[in-house]
């Protein structure tokens, strides 16, 4: 069975949703999506959370991308890159790199601002950098996708994105989930095809 790892991080819950319909557009190609998360950090004078969470997505493990046909990766945007929790584990992925574990698979990225110019390119371009170094393969969305050329919020060559409101309380638009799936449904059929 050719898994894709659907990874992220939510603060808020907009990613997360994201993630699930990324999954879904994974699920539609015969590949099975794989979705897992990364906890908080904090500082050292705070916890940050359970090692095991209660709700939602398991945290990931470094065999999560061991095992994986490949990577839709998503995190939301901090001052136009990605947020640190993703940024600390992907920082823990040394030992994947030296190994070469990661090398041909492709990849894809996501995300979700608060402004609408609030660097949601810049955003996936900070987390398609470490994936090159993995040696991935960069996938983003084609403009032969309508969505692409006619979204008014999210929605990018780049990849997925989304325009989540100052007080995060936009629903993805149409334009938007649409997007979202076609990523996941692009990163699994490259997969297999791949695999092939």
């Amino acid at each position: 069975m050719t898994e894709i790892l659907v990874l992220y991080y939510s603060a808020h819950g907009s990613v997360r949703e994201m993630a699930q319909l990324v999954a879904r557009g994974v699920n539609q190609t015969g590949a099975v999506a794989r979705l897992r998360s990364v906890p908080p950090v904090a500082p050292r004078t705070q916890v940050a959370e359970p090692p095991v969470p209660e709700e939602g997505a398991p945290y990931v493990e470094l065999a999560d991308l061991q095992q994986c046909a490949g990577l839709a990766l998503g995190s939301p945007t901090r001052f136009g890159n990605m947020a640190a929790p993703l940024k600390y584990f992907l920082d823990t992925t040394g030992a994947l790199w030296a190994q070469g574990a990661l090398v041909g698979k492709p990849a894809a990225v996501f995300t979700s601002t608060a402004s609408l110019h609030g660097g949601q390119e810049t955003t996936l371009t900070s987390m398609m950098t470490p994936l090159l170094h993995h040696g991935m393969l960069i996938l983003g969305l084609p403009y032969t996708l309508p969505e692409v050329n006619h979204t008014a919020s999210g929605g990018t060559p780049y990849g997925a994105s989304h325009w989540a409101g100052p007080s995060d309380d936009k629903p993805l638009t149409d334009d938007e989930r649409n997007l979202c799936m076609a990523l996941g449904k692009r990163l699994a059929e490259t997969a297999l095809k791949l695999a092939a």
